[in-house]
């Protein structure tokens, strides 16, 4: 019997081609490495730059509720001031706290001027319109009271001029009057009437009559230093 030889074909790696591979497995677990390290940073970034907005808009609210008090705390010490100062104008009319001119009168957030000039009733707005006033309308119980008990006499009114003569009418009756809207009054004639106070009446005369001016404006704010010094009434204008 003859004896059957079997071969078998045994191939070994070269031993270069195995370095090759355990480095390329090295490279890969430094990058694997390198990863990790960055995304943790990157992680710790994002933390911190959410924390930093957290406190941003923490910080953001807490000076908008601080501006808020801010803003409370001085209107009310304005409002106190305002008082205080029409208690000092009563007692004192030309008192330095007082946010109107020299010889106008205050009432509530209006000066009143009277101009005693016997002018027209053009003339008349015309010499409001230079101290930056106007011709005084009553549109509420304030103002009628008020005007009321000043007791003004021949005073030309903030009335629109009219075509058609109109018998007098008690001033309180004039509040919701829609007269009190003056128009264009650049084509006023001798043949139209205006307007005017007598007391607590309301009359009206052609425009081309002759009679004062009661001005309106409104006034300044008060100033809470000029409270608090003890100076004599300034003359200003």
């Amino acid at each position: 019997m003859s004896e059957e030889v079997t071969y078998a074909e045994l191939k070994f790696q070269d031993s270069s081609e195995t370095g090759n591979i355990q480095e390329f497995d090295q490279v890969g677990v430094k990058v694997y490495l390198t990863s990790k390290i960055e995304m943790e940073k990157l992680e710790k970034l994002q933390n911190f730059k959410d924390k930093l907005q957290s406190n941003v808009s923490l910080q953001l609210i807490y000076n908008m509720d601080n501006l808020k008090k801010i803003r409370n705390l001085s209107s009310t010490l304005q409002e106190m001031a305002t008082k205080l100062c029409y208690e000092l104008y009563r007692k004192e009319p030309e008192h330095k706290c007082k946010p109107c001119p020299k010889e106008w009168m205050w009432h509530k957030e209006s000066c009143y001027g009277e101009f005693k000039k016997y002018e027209t009733w053009q003339q008349s707005d015309v010499t409001c319109s230079y101290h930056n006033a106007s011709l005084v309308k009553i549109k509420n119980k304030s103002v009628l009271e008020f005007i009321k008990s000043k007791k003004f006499y021949d005073y030309w009114l903030g009335l629109s001029p009219r075509e058609d003569h109109k018998p007098k009418k008690d001033l309180d009756e004039t509040i919701i009057s829609s007269d009190w809207f003056t128009r264009n009054t650049s084509d006023l004639n001798g043949r139209m009437y205006c307007g005017y106070i007598y007391d607590s009446y309301v009359y009206y005369d052609f425009c081309t009559s002759r009679k004062n001016a009661l001005c309106k404006k409104l006034a300044n704010s008060v100033k809470i230093e000029s409270i608090l010094m003890n100076e004599e009434p300034d003359g200003r204008m």
